[in-house]
């Protein structure tokens, strides 16, 4: 663990700072529809965490300590959007008298400003009221166990876990715009596999930037994995076929595929993500097991057009949302789920390796609601 305490997030090397400004330039004009994060936001994952709470839920302690470790992780991770949301409910309930219309509306002004959306907003409120009423909720102060079970409820919906179960070699093809943290995404995901004992392998499917190529051999020799990779501007389809050839011969458990993001021209990506997508079916009948679609949750409303295009072009299957420990905005999480039907399987929720977590319903809604 030395090796990897030298490279803590919060220290931002250069080459993770070096990825968020490629990014930013690959992009052009046309990403600032997107309101892409490179510029502005580093490529780490937010304030760094106390280090007393590394790795709760991963050491000794069976399921209820591991349960523990994730809500604390969860309750630093979603502070800022805890104040934005549960700080503000909390206030409200405190200021009312009563659950009446005024209530109600001031509670969806509320979810409205944290990004979930006038839809998802106007949904889960009319639920929660729905529940009061059946349940002869008049008092405040007895609502917000009922907010929590609403919210994880609606989450819910479109929950599902991670799909490693199927025969091996699993893969993953992970997309994403530039300066989202899809790079660092699949570092923290080949770090969590490697220390599951798995044997995983990283190809490096977005030739158009060597940046992106050199970033992704740097995490693969720190986490100890090997990397399929080609020179820069090379077929991204054969990089793929070269790492499927290799994932079988070397016996791996998982393959994680990078692929490009830019966004200058939209057609061109989705033809080539879609040009990838097809070598694997061909050369593995039933992969890609998981498309991860990355956004970045400080985007906010614009993380849901980036879904919606990359979605229709490469059948995604889940959503890895990072930065969430940097946005009072986290509401977006109830957003991509509801408006999108796609689960959030993974969330970034701070700045470490091992901050990458498998998302769960319930203790969101416990962590964003808790004082």
């Amino acid at each position: 663990m030395a090796l990897f305490d030298k490279f803590k997030w919060g220290k931002k090397d250069q080459v993770v700072q070096q990825e968020a400004s490629d990014g930013a330039a690959a992009e052009g004009a046309e990403a600032q529809a997107f309101e892409s994060p490179a510029a502005a936001e580093p490529a780490g994952e937010g304030e760094a965490v106390p280090e007393h709470i590394e790795a709760a839920a991963d050491m000794n302690g069976g399921r209820k300590k591991a349960k523990e470790g994730l809500m604390e992780r969860f309750k630093i991770g979603l502070s800022k959007t805890r104040r934005n949301i549960g700080d503000k409910i909390d206030n409200l309930i405190k200021s009312s008298r009563k659950l009446d219309d005024d209530f109600f509306e001031e509670l969806e002004d509320i979810l409205i400003q944290a990004d979930v959306g006038m839809n998802t907003s106007l949904e889960l409120v009319a639920k929660i009221k729905a529940a009061a009423a059946k349940r002869k909720i008049g008092d405040p102060a007895e609502v917000t166990a009922l907010i929590q079970e609403e919210i994880a409820a609606l989450l819910g919906e479109t929950s599902a876990p991670l799909d490693l179960e199927s025969a091996a070699p699993v893969v993953i093809l992970v997309v994403g715009v530039n300066g989202a943290g899809k790079t660092t995404s699949i570092a923290k995901l080949a770090y969590r596999f490697r220390n599951e004992n798995k044997m995983v392998l990283l190809a490096a499917g977005d030739t158009f930037r060597a940046a992106a190529i050199d970033q992704l051999q740097i995490w693969a020799d720190r986490i100890g994995v090997e990397l399929i990779k080609h020179q820069e501007g090379s077929d991204p389809g054969a990089v793929v076929y070269d790492a499927i050839n290799a994932a079988r011969a070397r016996q791996a458990d998982i393959l994680i595929i990078d692929t490009a993001g830019r966004v200058q021209n939209k057609t061109n990506l989705m033809k080539e993500i879609g040009k990838v997508r097809k070598i694997i079916e061909r050369e593995l009948p039933g992969a890609p097991h998981e498309v991860l679609l990355v956004l970045d949750a400080t985007t906010g409303q614009n993380a849901i057009s980036q879904a919606k295009l990359f979605g229709e072009a490469t059948g995604v299957t889940g959503i890895i949302l990072t930065k969430l420990d940097g946005t009072a905005k986290g509401g977006i999480v109830l957003a991509v789920a509801k408006e999108l039907d796609i689960p959030v399987k993974l969330v970034g929720i701070g700045e470490n390796l091992e901050d990458l977590r498998d998302f769960s319903p319930e203790v969101f809604a416990q962590a964003l609601m808790a004082k």
